[in-house]
Formats: structure tokens, sequence, C-alpha cells
């Protein structure tokens, strides 16, 4: 079946330095200790180990060819999003991240598809470079779950909406900077726990801000599975229903009213999970996503669907046609 990984990251095999440019900050840095293995360091502290499909899109493609994987949606790692940086220093290193996704793109078009990152801190400058990064071929652009704990849903962030509704691009939410992991490091508790709860804070809040009323063509997906919100779904109804002078302020629609009108990726890690956000927002608003190249990722990407007791059309579906149309591609 033709297989779309919409959720993998990718970044540069070099990075300018570029605390000592900007003359502050932590900013990524890759230390290539071995051949084929580069430490990701904030400053003198050690981020993640990663490998070369991190980097070598010809390394990508010999892993795909062996998932069974045809094409990738590419974006940068979280980490660089960088929005605690200066705005024009932001737009900097996102023009660096978005320029080198876009030369691996049109190196093998066949092969990846491009989201750009953009500096959200600074809706004008986000709106300009998304601008930029779709007259170049990209068709969309992720961004975090929340802009240094401002929510998605908040008035600020409109004219990137419109923007993205006016450019037809597809919009890809990931967790980062997740509420609260400041106290609870042990156990990797900001990933297992944190991660899942920030796309939930994402969701809600652009439920309960009325962005998909105000911008009804915005292409939204959200990763993993869309978190913890879909499985609490009924309790957030519940406190709609219960408390409308605290959660209704600004959006009197139920909140599961919403469900089918975003598109989720598949990495729920569960084959009854996978059937349980199926069942609520439609298998063609499900696209294979993997979270490649990460362990906390599928080992094999689309091993979750194909192996799954679903029927072939619908993993047809997932694999391939979801994306198809959240990507606005034939």
């Amino acid at each position: 079946m033709f297989t779309i990984d919409t959720h993998t990251h990718i970044i540069p095999k070099h990075i300018p330095d570029f605390t000592k440019k900007f003359g502050y900050g932590n900013f990524i840095q890759l230390d290539h200790h071995q051949p084929g293995r580069a430490w990701m360091m904030q400053g003198n502290n050690r981020f993640r180990e990663i490998v070369e499909n991190c980097w070598d899109a010809e390394v990508r493609i010999k892993e795909m060819n062996e998932h069974q994987a045809d094409m990738q949606v590419i974006c940068t790692i979280p980490v660089m999003f960088s929005y605690d940086a200066k705005p024009n220093d932001c737009l900097e290193i996102s023009q660096f991240l978005n320029d080198d996704i876009a030369a691996t793109v049109n190196k093998y078009p066949d092969r990846f598809i491009g989201l750009a990152t953009v500096p959200m801190q600074d809706t004008k400058l986000a709106v300009q470079e998304l601008e930029r990064a779709m007259s170049i071929g990209f068709k969309g652009v992720q961004i975090g779950s929340n802009i240094n704990n401002i929510n998605l849903g908040e008035p600020q962030f409109h004219d990137f909406w419109a923007a993205a509704e006016r450019l037809n691009a597809a919009i890809l939410v990931h967790p980062w900077q997740m509420m609260g992991q400041e106290h609870m490091s042990k156990y990797w508790l900001p990933w297992l726990v944190g991660m899942p709860a920030e796309i939930s804070r994402a969701i809600s809040s652009m439920i309960f801000g009325g962005v998909f009323d105000k911008f009804p063509k915005l292409k939204v997906c959200f990763a993993h599975g869309g978190g913890s919100f879909l499985p609490t779904i009924s309790r957030i109804e519940h406190g709609w229903e219960c408390r409308p002078d605290l959660v209704a302020i600004d959006n009197p629609n139920n909140p599961k009213s919403y469900l089918g009108k975003f598109w989720v990726d598949s990495h729920v890690c569960d084959h009854k999970m996978l059937q349980y956000i199926i069942d609520l927002v439609g298998a063609d608003k499900v696209v294979q996503g993997s979270d490649y190249p990460f362990p906390l990722g599928e080992a094999i990407p689309g091993t979750l669907v194909r192996e799954s007791p679903l029927a072939d059309s619908t993993k047809k579906i997932i694999l391939g046609e979801a994306a198809k149309a959240w990507l606005s591609i034939q």
C-alpha cells in the first residue's frame, strides 16, 4: 500500500554556532563524536544523541525502502523551534533549517515532502517565512503546542491562522516545552506524560478559542494521535456542560462537534487505541505518523497500522490517502 509517513524529523548535518553569532542563549550545536553519530549539545549539556539517519537523506531512503515507506514528510526537531530567541534571530534559524529541508526535497522530490518552521513568537515574521516556504515548495508548517507558554487559541495568532488558511498550508502541531517538566524530570515523564498533555492543551485551546470556527478551512494535524485529548474528550465535554461559565466563555459549541474537523497521526502504540481514534474522528482523519527516527517513535514505521485488524481499505486510507488530503497532494 502506498505509504506516506507524515511525522518524521530531520536536521542539517552541520549547524552554525548561533550562540556565538547572536551573543546569548544555548542554541543547539552538533558534536560529531563518531562517524555517523552526533550529540545535540545545548551549551555544555548533552540533549540527545542522534545518528546519521537524522541528517543523511540517502540513509533515510535506504531505511524507507526497508520499512515500505514511499514518502516521508520531513520537519525539524522541535528543540530547534527557538521561540525563546529574539524574533529576527529565530527567523534566521528558521530560514537556515527550511533551506536545508528544501534542498533535500528538491533533490529527492519523489521521496520527501517538507514542512517548514517559523518564528511563532512574532506573528508577522511567522507569516513572512510561511509565505516564503510555501513559495519554494513546502506543503505546510510544523509548530509547537504552545508558544512560550501562550496557548494557540489566543487572538495574537489569528493572523497566522489566516495566512495558513489562505496559503492552503498543512499544519502539524507537535508537543514541546512540556508544561510542568521542571517538576517531573525523573522517569522521562516530560515525554511520557507531558507530551500527551501538551497536545490536549493545544487542541482544547484552539477549540475553546474558536480557531476552527474563525478559520474553517485550516488543515491541522496533531501529533501522537492527538495526545490525551481523544481519550479524555468526554471529560472535556462534561466540563463544557457543567461549567460553561468557565469553559464556554469564547465558544458556545460542544467540543465533541469538532471531532473530524482536524487530523491526528497514528502513533498511539496500541491497536485498540488506534481503533478508538478512528471511531472518534474517522479513518480519513488519521494519518500514518511514526516520529522517525527517534526511540519513542515506531521502530518500523507503519507497523501498527499494517499489523492491526483493520480492513485493508481502512489501512489504505491511513497509510496514504488521508495524508494526501491533509497535504493537498495527488
